[in-house]
């Protein structure tokens, strides 16, 4: 953990302070001190709307379990989950972690909890894998304005299908497999433990992915908590761009943002650099001028990731101090 906090540290500071001085960005670096303040509030204004959306989510989805924490619980849990994830790498693994410790205390128990977050997951992702496949046939079809390079509309869109055809397949795993593997007596003892195993965490993501197809067939409405956490943070990204030049169009907005978030997958923590350094690469091959594209993904990154993080340690240890 140790080292892959050295290298996340390392690539924030060559990005932050090297990158902009190098290849002629020193210039357009010194923008940064004169960005549209108005724009820039406006950002800080949006981001809190896309955690009250995170934090509505996952109130919604516990409350369909029959747990229901209050605004207040749900609250601390989604924050002291922001802190977990900048410490543990590849997506938001610390976050789950988090949150499914904070359910287990609260008296969840261990399948439900799987199911649960694999509920809320599956809420989440559903809107960033639609907005890959649509964004990226949209432009590379035309039907969206834009620059359409191969590499960051197709590949995307194809990976986007795949996970979603993926995520529907759960949905047929049959919620006794976990009984079934408990009555097996195929091999030895040590195989039949591991087929348990194996069983029950299958089973637990198939009911998780269920219960999200249920909560999306009845519209409970808590589920626009997912669209306003990832659309409200797309909008901060849109201001930043605002306050120190022009925002690019709609959908290589979309596109060059969930791109760069794919780098929340490398094992760095909360993907510090990865994420910077993947929106970058993606605007700029999108054909938005370097220069702006840095200050604004930078600008964006302070307002997404590092100010969240001193509200995140404080719930983190509200959390402890009321679950022990």
């Amino acid at each position: 953990m140790l080292l892959g906090v050295a290298v996340a540290a390392g690539v924030a500071g060559f990005l932050y302070f090297v990158l902009p001085q190098i290849a002629g960005l020193d210039e357009t670096w010194e923008r940064i001190g004169n960005g549209d303040p108005w724009w820039l509030g406006l950002a800080l204004c949006l981001e809190l709307l896309s955690y009250a959306g995170y934090v509505a989510l996952l109130r919604a989805v516990l409350d369909d379990s029959g747990v229901r924490l209050g605004w207040r619980r749900s609250y601390e849990i989604t924050m002291a989950g922001v802190a977990a994830t900048r410490l543990f790498a590849t997506a938001g693994a610390g976050g789950i972690a988090l949150t499914a410790w904070a359910l287990g205390r609260a008296g969840m128990p261990a399948r439900e909890v799987a199911a649960r977050l694999t509920t809320f997951l599956v809420v989440v992702y559903a809107v960033f894998m639609a907005s890959l496949l649509i964004g990226g046939v949209g432009l590379r079809t035309g039907l969206f304005p834009g620059e359409a390079p191969f590499g960051l509309t197709v590949v995307p869109a194809i990976f986007a299908a795949a996970a979603i055809s993926a995520a529907l397949a759960l949905a047929a795993i049959p919620g006794d497999l976990a009984d079934r593997a408990r009555l097996g007596r195929i091999g030895s003892e040590r195989r039949r433990r591991l087929a348990r195993r194996l069983a029950a965490g299958a089973s637990a993501l198939g009911d998780g992915t269920r219960g999200a197809l249920a909560l999306a067939r009845r519209g409970e409405p808590g589920l626009l908590g997912a669209l306003a956490w990832w659309g409200f943070d797309i909008a901060v990204l849109f201001a930043c761009f605002e306050a120190f030049g022009d925002a690019p169009e709609a959908a290589v907005l979309v596109m060059g943002y969930f791109t760069g978030m794919l780098a929340n997958t490398l094992p760095i923590p909360g993907g510090v650099g990865a994420v910077e350094g993947g929106m970058i690469g993606a605007f700029i091959a999108f054909g938005v001028p370097g220069g702006l594209a840095i200050v604004a993904v930078l600008t964006y990154r302070v307002f997404a990731f590092w100010l969240p993080m001193l509200p995140g340690a404080v719930a983190f240890v509200q959390l402890r101090r009321s679950l022990g």
